[in-house]
């Protein structure tokens, strides 16, 4: 596998962070057993496409199925750990 652009964010000198992660295909015809893990800084190299993941985000863990689109990026990226900001809504906007 050629180093592409994507997998070398850091220096050149220190190579891709890659962690160890326990990948075992299944047998054709069997159920994809996802992989649980708490390494959300572990980048998605190509070998992982197909694959299921639950990631952690510090509370519950999210699936996820790895795609072509998705190899270079960090797992992390793809569990987020805060819920999204609704503000508070105006009595204006109500039906009566």
């Amino acid at each position: 596998m050629q180093p592409t652009r994507c997998l070398l964010k850091r220096s050149v000198w220190k190579g891709p962070h890659i962690v160890p992660l326990p990948i075992v295909r299944p047998e054709p015809g069997k159920k994809i057993v996802p992989i649980r893990t708490q390494a959300r800084s572990a980048t998605i190299l190509p070998n992982f496409v197909g694959l299921k993941f639950q990631i952690h985000n510090g509370m519950v863990y999210h699936d996820l199925t790895v795609t072509e689109e998705m190899v270079g990026h960090k797992l992390g990226e793809f569990a987020m750990t805060r819920k999204t900001y609704h503000g508070p809504h105006s009595d204006r906007y109500k039906k009566n």
